[in-house]
């Protein structure tokens, strides 16, 4: 373990751990999980998708699926992603997983990355079956470098992509669990484009409905 990600395991750890925590996230600290080529060792691999550092981000374009599943759990959060995708790229940040050996969206909250997903309703910008995008979906990520912002305290779980509010939606279902970001298969199987994480943030909030200390 280098000592960058012995530090950020610290602060994870501390930061759910102690009750300072919310202190913590009204000065808003946030807490890297990738920050460029940096921070494979957050995450555990799951499924087997070639993950790598390449140019100042973590890739994947290779693979018939797979998962990195951050190695702490959460529960009330907000994540802050800086990714690349191309039309044809199938990816997405997981929340709240029940079980990361069996990622599916009945066991996580699936904030999608999926231009030319055959069902658009779910598309780019889209929590699958939970919050739908307008058809057609206004919503693109292919080609550029994108903003993801999510939010999820208790059961309201938000979504803006590059600043725009995409999923807005209360769901109770699910309580704490990993994060995920995926590498997927395109459509009807072909193999799917590249995803590439260049930063990925989180900041641990306070339970729904207990104020922020004063800081």
């Amino acid at each position: 373990m280098t000592p960058a990600i012995a530090r950020t395991a610290f602060r994870l750890a501390a930061c759910l751990a102690l009750a300072g925590c919310a202190g913590t996230a009204s000065r808003g600290e946030w807490i890297p999980l990738i920050d460029g080529a940096s921070g494979l060792g957050n995450w555990t691999r799951v499924g087997d998708a070639n993950w790598r550092p390449e140019n100042g981000a973590i890739v994947a374009d290779r693979g018939t699926i797979g998962f990195l599943v951050s190695k702490i759990s959460f529960r009330d959060v907000e994540v802050r992603a800086e990714f690349r995708a191309e039309a044809d790229t199938n990816s997405g940040v997981f929340l709240r997983v029940a079980d990361p050996a069996r990622i599916t969206p009945e066991s996580t909250y699936e904030v999608n990355i999926w231009d030319l997903r055959p069902d658009p309703k779910y598309g780019t910008g889209a929590i699958v079956d939970v919050a739908a995008v307008p058809v057609p979906n206004p919503h693109s990520a292919g080609g550029r470098w994108n903003t993801l912002e999510i939010s999820a305290r208790g059961k309201r779980l938000t979504v803006r992509l590059n600043g725009v509010v995409t999923a807005d939606v209360e769901d109770g279902r699910l309580h704490e669990g990993p994060i995920a970001l995926q590498y997927g298969p395109g459509v009807n199987g072909a193999a799917g484009g590249p995803i590439r994480w260049r930063k990925v943030l989180v900041r641990p909030l306070p339970a729904a409905g207990r104020a922020l200390p004063e800081s």
